[in-house]
C-alpha cells in the first residue's frame, strides 16, 4: 500500500496556483448548486409522477413558460428595471448620507453626544413602522419607495462606519502625533483606511438591505411598476407561476448583488495589501 501511495504522488502531475485556485472556485460553485439542483428535482418529480395535485404549487414547466411569456412581452425585463432602478437610487442616497452622518458622529465627541442617543433611539424602530408616516409625506409613488430605501441603507452605514472610526488602534493615532500630522492627515492617512472594512461592511449590508426592502416597499406602496407590484398581481390572481417565478428572480438578483458586493471586497482587500 505505501509503495502505491508513494507511486501515486509521483504521478500527480503540479498545476500552477492560477488553476489550483480555479479548482477549488469550481468544486466550491458545485457544491453550491448542489441543493437547488436537489429541490428543483423534486420538485419535477412531485408532478412528473403525481405525487400531488395541489394547486398551491405549479409544474416547474409552468413557471418556465411564464418566465418566457413574461420575458418576450417585456413586462419581466419593465419590472426588474423599475425594481432596480429605486433600489440603486435609494441605496446611493442612504449610503451617501450615512457614511457622512458616521463619519462626523464617530470623529467628534461632542456630535455623538448631542445626536447620538436620538439617533441610537431612532434605530430601534422598525423599518416597515416608517410606511404609514412615509406615504402621507411622499405619496404611494416612487418618492416615497426611494424615501423607504434610504432609510434602509442609511442605519447599516452609519453604524459600520462609526464602529469602524472608533475602532482605530491607539497606538496608530499616536504615531500619528508623534510624526506631527495635521487633523486632516490622521484622518485621511490613518483613521479612513483602517476603517476600511467594517465602512465596507455597512455599505454591503446597505446593498442588500436596500434590494430587500426594494420588494417591502413594492409590496406596499403599491403604485407603479416593480417585481413587488408583479408579485402582488400574482397572489390577487392566484397565478401560483408568476408568484414562484418573482420568487426566483429576487433570489437571483440578491445572488448577483451578493457576488458583486464579494468581488469588490475582495479586490479592495488586496488592493490594501498590495499597497503595503
Amino acid at each position: 500500500m505505501s509503495s502505491l501511495a508513494s507511486s501515486s504522488k509521483l504521478l500527480r502531475v503540479p498545476v500552477s496556483p492560477a488553476v489550483a485556485l480555479w479548482q477549488r472556485r469550481a468544486r466550491a460553485t458545485l457544491r453550491g448548486l448542489a441543493l437547488p439542483t436537489l429541490v428543483l428535482l423534486v420538485w419535477w418529480a412531485a408532478y412528473r409522477f403525481q405525487w400531488t395535485d395541489s394547486k398551491l404549487l405549479v409544474p416547474i414547466g409552468q413557471v418556465w413558460d411564464t418566465a418566457q411569456r413574461l420575458s418576450a412581452n417585456g413586462e419581466l425585463w419593465v419590472s426588474l428595471g423599475a425594481s432596480l432602478q429605486r433600489q440603486s437610487l435609494g441605496f446611493a442616497i442612504g449610503s451617501l448620507a450615512g457614511l457622512v452622518f458616521g463619519t462626523v458622529l464617530g470623529l467628534s465627541r461632542w456630535f455623538d453626544q448631542f445626536v447620538g442617543p436620538s439617533f441610537h433611539a431612532f434605530k430601534q424602530v422598525s423599518l416597515l413602522a416608517w410606511i404609514p408616516l412615509i406615504s402621507v409625506w411622499f405619496g404611494l409613488g416612487d418618492p416615497a419607495k426611494v424615501a423607504f430605501l434610504s432609510l434602509a441603507a442609511f442605519f447599516p452605514v452609519v453604524l459600520n462606519t462609526f464602529e469602524g472610526i472608533r475602532s482605530v488602534p491607539r497606538e496608530l493615532t499616536e504615531v500619528a502625533r508623534v510624526f506631527a500630522f495635521t487633523r486632516w492627515q490622521l484622518i485621511r492617512r490613518v483613521v479612513l483606511p483602517s476603517a476600511l472594512p467594517s465602512i465596507f461592511t455597512g455599505v454591503y449590508l446597505a446593498l442588500l438591505y436596500s434590494w430587500l426592502a426594494t420588494l417591502g416597499a413594492e409590496y406596499l406602496l403599491t403604485s407603479g411598476k416593480g417585481i413587488g407590484n408583479l408579485l402582488v398581481d400574482g397572489r390577487e390572481h392566484f397565478w401560483m407561476d408568476q408568484v414562484l417565478l418573482c420568487v426566483a428572480v429576487v433570489g437571483a438578483v440578491g445572488f448577483l448583488l451578493n457576488l458583486g458586493a464579494a468581488a469588490v471586497e475582495a479586490r479592495l482587500v488586496r488592493g490594501r495589501g498590495a499597497r503595503r
